[in-house]
């Protein structure tokens, strides 16, 4: 399944058909589903904007899988988190990471930029460029989160002059072209297609199926692709972690049934 973004970057022509990632939160099923498909559509590159391990599932052998491929790959808040949180101030997928991973795992993470300039055509970042909290593409307020305007879009680039600003956090694949023909795009998920948050104000996000999501950027455009994989040995996983949450979530991409 997939669909293609109106806009091109700007009229550059690459020559690698990229796939890009994010928010894996150690998904492993997702992830080698993801990658066998970009593999079959002739993806010859991945990057990964990061929120790669937090999580009930599989944290150690999704970063040991990553460290393995060794693609470009920023940090996301999480890892922020994993870094530089004490373990009674962290949330419980974080926690779930910070007690499995090893010092292999977390030199790893903190190897990792919080953005990069990745090429003249493409920045990476999770958040935004400013921040791995904030969203891009999307806006949060006392009645929930909802699509951002060009306006407010702009504002966040901060003056980015790539002809691609991917970013993930949400967990919503978006993507929009602005007049000046720069696109700035959210692959979506792969390993988590709903989930609540409290900051800035309380929100959820519901995808509304749980298929991993990626994108693929090729000859200046962009297209999503979501992806079937066993969801069901993901539930599993995490309700043998006590996290009833995440299982209702992986099953259906839904905080409610």
């Amino acid at each position: 399944m997939g669909w293609r973004a109106a806009g091109r970057g700007r009229g550059f022509h690459l020559l690698s058909r990229i796939a890009v990632l994010s928010d894996i939160h150690g998904n492993l099923p997702a992830l080698e589903a993801v990658i066998a498909d970009a593999g079959r559509r002739g993806c010859d590159v991945f990057i990964n904007l990061g929120d790669s391990l937090s999580g009930p599932l599989w944290p150690v052998e999704t970063a040991e899988r990553l460290m393995r491929e060794d693609w470009p790959t920023i940090a996301g808040n999480h890892e922020r988190q994993l870094l530089t949180l004490e373990r009674g101030r962290m949330g419980a997928s974080d926690v779930h990471a910070h007690d499995v991973l090893g010092e292999c795992h977390m030199t790893w993470i903190a190897a990792q930029p919080a953005t990069l300039a990745w090429s003249p055509e493409i920045f990476m970042c999770h958040g935004t460029p400013g921040s791995d909290l904030k969203h891009f593409l999307h806006s949060v307020g006392p009645a929930g989160i909802s699509e951002a305007s060009d306006d407010e879009i702009v504002r966040r680039t901060g003056g980015r002059p790539e002809a691609f600003l991917l970013c993930g956090h949400t967990h919503l694949p978006r993507a929009i072209t602005l007049a000046d023909g720069q696109i700035v795009a959210n692959p979506g998920s792969v390993g988590l297609q709903a989930f609540d948050d409290d900051r800035p104000w309380p929100y959820r996000v519901e995808v509304g199926d749980p298929q991993a999501r990626y994108a693929i950027i090729e000859d200046g455009g962009i297209e999503f692709v979501a992806v079937d994989y066993d969801h069901e040995a993901a539930a599993l996983k995490a309700a043998q972690e006590g996290r009833d949450d995440w299982a209702l979530a992986l099953r259906t991409g839904r905080l409610t049934a």
